[in-house]
């Protein structure tokens, strides 16, 4: 039997289509529920999945992955609240069309160009994931994938974190992690502390879930206010017209281009390839003035950019064993315990494998879009549930997670200490990515490099340490070092601002005239979007007649 029909074959399965169902509904909730990422919630489930075969266990972990992309529009629309990283940009034209009473057309938008775009993504995936492996399978040896690894961490440090400095000390703080453990080259065991415990290193699946998870939920309880916001209920029509399917059309093949480029970037997410899609297709629009303030295009757009980059990340993850992003990290996580490893070998070791993984996000796009096309008032009353009911039950889950992947109470010790220093890095605006990325990548990095050291002495340097290697190192320090020139040949005020990273001061400037424009209506549903400046009123009250009336 061919790879193919070994793929096809193991999806059909009714235990796959069961847990891809519960994948669905988890993916949809956690991207309603504004403040759950998908990466918590991937790191949450990879700890209830490890008993599972691993088909079985990523049914679930990508169904998830692709489900939450569709659900956490529902809040950015309804509430002007991204349900996640990736649908920040969905926020600047999907809230303001609600408030016109569009929301539902908004709704039905973004779940049609989501589906556009991920397909699109899984395109490029069947086509140029096994090229890019089968060359990285020739061609990269210990010097290259050392050199790929640096690359890979370097890129993410450039774009997580406005400050280079905070994104350098993120990824060494990761490598050092990486260190914990026995030294694969010597078999000796370093900062292990005489602990049984560390001997095979830091649990990931704790430090991700403390990263990602406990730090988010500590950070809300230390936050939390309460709001009265309520989301808005008036959807209005739900299927745009033959009109805005044209004027939509340009404004998804730019962000779609945009999304499947974007993707292909070790790190680089969906927040800004979705940001990045927004601009651009203001800039190609025949009514650019219009974004910002309702447009159809700027829905379109961001949230066909953002759901693109899943093929992409998904291409670096499974071809060069790179995450594209933290979810992917997470994914790469769970594969090694269940004895896959993620890289060039993958597709000759493993073919059938990658043929169920695209098969799985086929399924789980198109089921994510029939759930997202239905009426759903119920997504919009999941929003009014009190937060600290979610809390106590993220809490729990995290700790059972945690405790399941080895049945050890230093486990669950591990996540809640990564758990205190997750805040403490979102506190100090310190990217969580690097840490993740080294912690993962720095063994393998460690280990391809003392391979090259052990060569070298007894061949030319060039020999061993190809060109491709040069090239992939020269871009990894380029990567670090041009984005902090441009910034200190900038204005001391400007240096740290996020317009300077994505978007240009045009784009912040409209975006900023739009806000303050819809701030001022009084006559709005309700709003999150406030006039700091605008004078506090209070409502008459009522008299005790006109209640009697």
């Amino acid at each position: 039997m061919t790879p193919l029909l070994e793929g096809l074959n193991s999806l059909l399965d009714i235990s796959i289509l069961l847990y891809m169902l519960v994948g669905l509904l988890l993916g949809f909730m956690v991207g309603a529920f504004p403040g759950i990422t998908a990466t918590m919630a991937v790191a949450l489930a990879a700890g209830f999945t490890m008993t599972l075969e691993p088909v079985q266990g990523l049914a679930v972990l990508l169904t998830i992955y692709v489900a939450a992309n569709f659900g956490d529009r529902v809040p950015s629309i309804l509430i002007n609240t991204p349900g996640t990283p990736a649908s920040i940009a969905t926020t600047l034209d999907g809230y303001p069309m609600a408030k016109q009473g569009r929301a539902g057309l908004a709704l039905t938008m973004s779940a049609l160009v989501s589906a556009v775009g991920i397909l699109a993504s899984l395109v490029l995936f069947a086509l140029a994931a096994v090229p890019i492996a089968s060359f990285a399978r020739d061609y990269f040896k210990s010097p290259e994938l050392f050199a790929l690894v640096v690359f890979g961490i370097a890129i993410m440090i450039g774009i997580s974190s406005k400050s280079m400095l905070k994104g350098i000390l993120a990824g060494l703080f990761g490598l050092m992690l990486g260190t914990v453990g026995t030294y694969a080259a010597t078999a000796d065991k370093r900062f292990t502390f005489g602990s049984l415990d560390l001997v095979e290193g830091v649990n990931f699946i704790a430090v991700i879930i403390g990263l990602f998870g406990i730090a988010e939920l500590f950070d809300q309880l230390l936050t939390h206010r309460k709001s009265h916001v309520r989301p808005i209920s008036s959807l209005g029509r739900w299927w745009p017209n033959k009109a805005e399917f044209a004027q939509s059309g340009r404004a998804t093949a730019v962000g779609g281009a945009v999304g499947l480029g974007v993707g292909l970037i070790p790190a680089a997410g969906g927040d800004i390839a979705g940001l990045i899609g927004w601009e651009r297709a203001r800039k190609a629009s025949k009514r650019p003035e219009m974004f910002g303030k309702g447009s159809i295009e700027g829905v379109a757009a961001s949230d066909t950019a953002s759901s693109a980059t899943l093929g992409g990340s998904l291409t670096t993850t499974m071809a060069l064993g790179i995450p594209g992003d933290s979810v992917m990290a997470v994914m790469i996580g769970s594969m090694i315990i269940w004895g896959i490893t993620p890289g060039p070998t993958l597709f000759t070791e493993r073919p059938d494998l990658v043929v169920s993984i695209v098969g799985i996000m086929l399924v789980a796009t198109l089921l994510s879009l029939v759930l997202s096309l239905v009426r759903m008032k119920g997504m919009v009353k999941l929003l009014d549930v009190p937060q600290p009911y979610l809390w106590s039950g993220i809490l729990i889950f995290c700790i059972i997670g945690t405790y399941a992947t080895s049945n050890s109470l230093s486990t669950v010790i591990t996540m809640l200490v990564f758990g205190v220093v997750g805040v403490l890095l979102k506190r100090m605006q310190v990217p969580a990515g690097p840490v993740v990325l080294g912690l993962l990548l720095g063994p393998l990095a460690e280990e391809n490099l003392a391979r090259t050291l052990a060569i070298l002495p007894t061949r030319p340097f060039f020999e061993v340490v190809s060109p491709i290697a040069i090239v992939l190192l020269v871009l990894a320090v380029l990567s670090i070092v041009m984005p902090a020139i441009r910034a200190a040949r900038k204005p001391r005020a400007a240096r740290a601002s996020f317009a300077d990273s994505v978007l240009d001061t045009a784009s912040i400037t409209q975006l900023s005239k739009a806000h303050d424009e819809l701030a001022a209506d009084p006559d709005l549903l309700t709003s999150t979007v406030r006039n700091p400046q605008a004078p506090k009123t209070r409502r008459p009250r009522k008299s005790s007649k006109e209640n009697k009336k």
